[in-house]
């Protein structure tokens, strides 16, 4: 996952990042409550994770304003505060989970993989790249108008390199996103699917640009070739 960390202990930013990294997500850090702001509306997270008090603008104040620009990527909270009513103020503006300090690293990732897990809004955009879509709403995938039968973790799978267009991502870090997890999932699963991927979106169109390619030493992603 990508994942934005607003926090402006540096001790603390760093034991996140590193923590982060070594279970393959993709970490931005930011010190500091306006640049974490001007992140996060920038770019394309799969979560926030986000300390209250912060220099410049609070954590609340950026939760409202992600959430009045219609930007609903999900929003772990972290704070020393633990007062039910500020708990509540929290979800309130926005934020999808709290977790107060100090936390075990261990409970902050089963929190992330909770509110990234959740139903996402029923009006959610469809994924479109060159002639293939993908409807999260209708679950339907087409490629060149003809449309594909998709399995459920073919279909996850694509949409979650649909979400990440052209980023790259190890096999490992597929399977975790994907799969979740699971104890039953072999070491190549993410390998095998994508195979399964490559003959139903690109092989069985000879005619129409292919979108999965394979990073040699680094992984897989999906885009258009420039």
């Amino acid at each position: 996952m990508k994942l934005l960390v607003v926090e402006d202990e540096l001790r603390i930013a760093q034991y996140l990042k590193k923590g982060l990294v070594t279970k393959s997500h993709i970490v931005d850090l930011a010190h500091d409550g306006i640049v974490g702001l001007d992140l996060a509306l920038a770019e394309s997270y799969d979560a926030i994770i986000l300390d209250w008090m912060l220099p410049s603008m609070s954590g609340i104040e950026i939760c409202k304003r992600l959430r009045e620009e219609d930007n609903h990527t999900p929003i772990l909270l972290l704070t020393a505060r633990d007062e039910v009513t500020e708990r509540v103020a929290g979800l309130e503006a926005g934020a999808d989970d709290y977790l107060p300090k100090p936390f075990a690293f261990i409970e902050l990732l089963a929190r992330i993989r909770a509110i990234t897990r959740r139903p996402k809004a029923t009006n959610e955009a469809v994924f479109t790249e060159d002639s293939l879509l993908l409807d999260p709403v209708s679950l339907r995938v087409t490629r060149a108008g003809e449309e594909l039968g998709l399995s459920k973790k073919e279909f996850a799978l694509l949409e979650f390199l649909l979400r990440h267009k052209n980023q790259v991502f190890t096999a490992e870090a597929l399977t975790e996103r994907v799969w979740e997890y699971d104890s039953s999932v072999l070491p190549n699963t993410a390998q095998v699917f994508i195979g399964y991927l490559r003959k139903k979106i690109d092989q069985a169109f000879p005619t129409e640009r292919p979108l999965l390619h394979t990073v040699r030493g680094f992984g897989y992603k999906l885009g258009v070739k420039s």
